[in-house]
């Protein structure tokens, strides 16, 4: 397969390294397009009044571009600065969850979904805080081994697979889990300051912590199975018609 990998964390970040590296070890033809600097939690972000400069950089066994702009622009010019189209498109390893309420807000989700628009099926990957290098390893093997998989069936336009996984050692995780993705909202809020000219402003408290209060999230729910110690694969998008199929892609499949 040609694979497109992009990410939100930004091009030069560990996580689309070992996504990268994951599909070349597999014998894929890889073209990477991340950002290039730090766009988490761009959602569907699209640059529409300034030009997307693109810069070509070293990366072992594949081309890779930087591009300045969101993760959405690199899902979308992708396609225009290389020759031969795309069959698959891995976004991530992003550092830190994107399961629940962050799905709507994730520049990571948002490029996969983008290129799900753009005909190129697509799976978003991310893995809790505090991840190692083994762990990313693991979790880049099982997307591509499941892109691979999943690359057989026509999937519904504007659909995508989200897959999240937590920080525990490879030899620990319980397995995958098909599930829902949790309703559980945030908690956080706002903190009133005044800066040292007398200005009024608000800071986001959640900036200030690793992660963000959220509310009890419902059993069986991503979040659920991830605190416990699960791989968590979610479709987001319609997938009433292909529910029973890709479920059973699945079948087999080892974390």
């Amino acid at each position: 397969m040609h694979i497109l990998v992009t990410n939100d964390d930004g091009i030069h970040s560990v996580g689309i390294k070992a996504l990268a590296d994951a599909a070349v070890r597999r014998g894929h033809k890889v073209t990477v397009a991340g950002p290039s600097s730090q766009c988490s939690a761009n959602s569907q972000h699209i640059t529409l009044t300034a030009p997307l400069l693109v810069h070509e950089i070293p990366w072992e066994g594949a081309r890779a571009y930087s591009v300045e702009g969101t993760p959405t622009d690199c899902a979308r010019i992708a396609p225009f600065i290389v020759d031969e189209p795309f069959d698959y498109c891995l976004s991530g390893i992003n550092n830190g969850e994107n399961a629940g309420s962050a799905v709507y807000y994730s520049g990571t989700v948002a490029a996969a979904r983008e290129a799900a628009m753009c005909y190129i099926p697509s799976m978003a990957v991310s893995i809790m805080r505090g991840a190692n290098d083994s762990m990313r390893a693991n979790l880049a093997d099982l997307a591509v081994r499941m892109a691979e998989r999943f690359q057989e069936i026509k999937m519904p336009r504007f659909a995508l697979i989200n897959l999240n996984a937590p920080v525990i050692p490879p030899e620990e995780l319980k397995g995958l889990r098909l599930c829902p993705i949790s309703r559980a909202y945030y908690v956080d809020g706002y903190e009133k300051r005044v800066s040292p000219l007398g200005q009024t402003y608000f800071w986001l408290t959640a900036s200030d912590t690793s992660e963000v209060p959220m509310e009890q999230p419902e059993e069986g729910s991503d979040y659920y199975w991830l605190r416990r110690g699960y791989i968590t694969c979610t479709f987001l998008g319609d997938f009433s018609d292909y529910n029973r199929e890709c479920g059973s892609l699945l079948d087999g499949f080892e974390a």
